[in-house]
């Protein structure tokens, strides 16, 4: 089992950011967001580089496609975001209040989403690198049909999760206080999970394999 690679962000000296809304395929380099409210805007692909998002709001934003790079994000909250296709590298997520987030078909390597609650968070088709979720909840996250590689669960709580379809190599769900799987228990292949898991997970890994059990 190889380990997955945490991000290293070094922010440089920021610049606060001047304001006046986000701009399809605008570039943003070495920014301060503090507080913003970006709900409903259009930041469809944008490059932020070395930046820090703190407390912005993020409520039906579409940023498809846009790039996220060497940055961190905290405090960050929104409904309906939209990061379909967006590539997010070297990023830590801290603290994160986020529902409906759609991920599918994103890039993520060498991430970290700490703390923070994310509820029906789309990742189907997604690429998963190097991805660590740290003590956050994950409600009903969809990882269906996505590649997850090098991925850990470490002390958060996953539940309701869809892994139908997907590939998993290198993924270490032990550490998971909380492990509920709703679909895709058949793809668990190339994960490793706790002995006390394996418990919880008979029911639906009988049902797969069609054993009935009685008495």
């Amino acid at each position: 089992m190889k380990g997955a690679r945490r991000p290293e962000v070094r922010l440089p000296a920021l610049e606060a950011y001047g304001g006046g809304g986000l701009a399809p395929d605008g570039d943003y380099d070495g920014l301060e967001f503090r507080e913003e409210d970006f709900a409903g805007q259009d930041g469809a692909g944008a490059r932020f580089m070395d930046c820090a998002l703190r407390g912005c709001a993020l409520d039906d934003t579409s940023l498809r496609h846009a790039r996220l790079l060497d940055s961190v994000l905290t405090g960050i909250r929104g409904v309906g975001t939209d990061l379909a296709e967006a590539t997010l590298r070297d990023v830590e997520v801290l603290d994160a209040r986020l529902g409906g987030v759609q991920l599918h078909g994103a890039v993520l390597e060498r991430v970290r989403i700490r703390g923070g609650k994310v509820d029906y968070l789309n990742l189907r088709r997604a690429k998963l690198r190097d991805v660590v979720f740290e003590s956050c909840v994950l409600v009903e996250p969809d990882f269906g049909g996505a590649r997850l590689e090098r991925v850990e669960f470490v002390d958060c709580e996953v539940k309701g999760a869809d892994f139908g379809a997907a590939t998993l190599t290198d993924v270490d769900l032990r550490s998971a206080v909380t492990l509920e799987i709703a679909g895709g228990v058949d793809r668990l292949a190339g994960a490793v999970i706790s002995a006390g898991q394996l418990l919880d997970l008979a029911p639906a890994l009988a049902s797969e394999l069609g054993i009935r059990v009685e008495g």
